[in-house]
């Protein structure tokens, strides 16, 4: 027997179906945002726009740190923690696209399968796609999609550390750097633009023999921590120590986290800072926006035009792009 086609839902069932904690709807919902499609993206900004007023009472943590420092395990770990406080956890995991295949391994309920099988825990997996800073081009829509669900926390695990990683800063509340021992050497290898922007450090996998060596990481740290400029918070960061293996530390960070959160909401940083953040949206999309056009066929075709005026007449490439870009914005106007 033939199987049927699966039903295509409608806006209004999208939006009916995720406000009601529907995890099917909520999944579907977040590939529609992930698509480049015209009318997936047409239907995902319906919804988007009728499930706005059932967002904004999470709190948004992003979690960063390099390769082999355990974000994976950590996540898995202090997920646990926060269910057992009766939490609903909403988990945004970032794979690397290849730059040559365009693949993912996507593997993150792989690596966190206890948690996955959590009830009151939604893992989504996510390509990054060409996008930089560590996170995926639409994980922004995501995190809505993910609080008008009903999920009180939002974890947002980037890929790692790098030059522009920190553009996780500008859609999480609080930002959580993960090191490992021998944060001495470490530290050497961290963007300070990072280190400056951490609302909190942990110094992860401090149990067993290397429980004196993680202490020592903490006290670098803190001594890093010492010689920043006083956050725009009022926050002052710390660092502490965790061990997704034995559990300790895990409370620790979350007590911290909703430290952050009072004081911030006292003193109206909190709102200010959402805020800023819509603003910082609305200039990601410009620039997506402004890079989809410069992919059209006719913006294209005069991009290698002017190529050949480069490579054979000696145009300088940063005159063509200003050329183009006249062109662009006034194809027809007079001079």
């Amino acid at each position: 027997m033939a199987s049927k086609k699966r039903k295509n839902p409608t806006v209004t069932e999208l939006c009916k179906g995720i406000l009601a904690g529907e995890r099917a709807m909520l999944a579907r919902a977040i590939t529609l945002a992930e698509s480049t499609h015209a009318a997936d993206r047409k239907k995902i900004a319906g919804v988007l726009r009728k499930l706005m007023p059932h967002t904004g009472k999470s709190i948004r943590l992003g979690i960063t740190g390099i390769p082999g420092v355990g974000k994976s395990t950590f996540i898995e770990a202090f997920g646990d923690v926060l269910t057992q406080e009766g939490k609903k956890i909403g988990v945004l995991t970032v794979d690397p696209t290849s730059q040559k295949t365009k693949g993912s391994i996507l593997g993150d309920k792989t690596r966190m399968e206890r948690l996955s099988r959590n009830p009151n825990v939604f893992i989504r997996p996510s390509p990054t796609g060409l996008a930089l800073g560590g996170v995926t081009p639409h994980t922004r829509e995501a995190i809505l999609l993910c609080e008008a669900a009903g999920f009180d926390v939002i974890l947002i695990e980037t890929v790692g550390v790098g030059q522009s990683e920190t553009i996780v800063r500008g859609m999480v509340d609080f930002f959580l750097l993960l090191m490992l021992t021998g944060a001495g050497d470490e530290l050497q290898g961290i963007k300070k633009g990072i280190m400056e922007m951490a609302d909190g450090i942990v110094i992860t996998k401090a149990d067993g023999e290397n429980k004196k060596a993680a202490v020592r990481a903490r006290a670098d740290a803190l001594q890093a921590l010492h010689f920043q400029s006083p956050a725009p918070s009022g926050w002052k960061p710390r660092a502490l120590t965790a061990s997704a293996l034995d559990g300790a530390g895990l409370k620790e960070i979350w007590k911290m986290i909703l430290e952050f959160e009072t004081l911030t909401k006292d003193t109206g940083y909190f709102d200010a800072a959402r805020q800023d953040q819509l603003r910082q949206w609305l200039d990601e999309s410009l620039e997506v926006h402004f890079r989809t056009m410069l992919t059209t066929p006719d913006v294209m075709a005069r991009k290698k035009r002017l190529v050949g005026e480069i490579l054979r007449n000696g145009l300088l490439p940063t005159d063509a792009a200003r050329l183009l870009w006249e062109e662009i914005i006034a194809p027809d106007e007079e001079t």
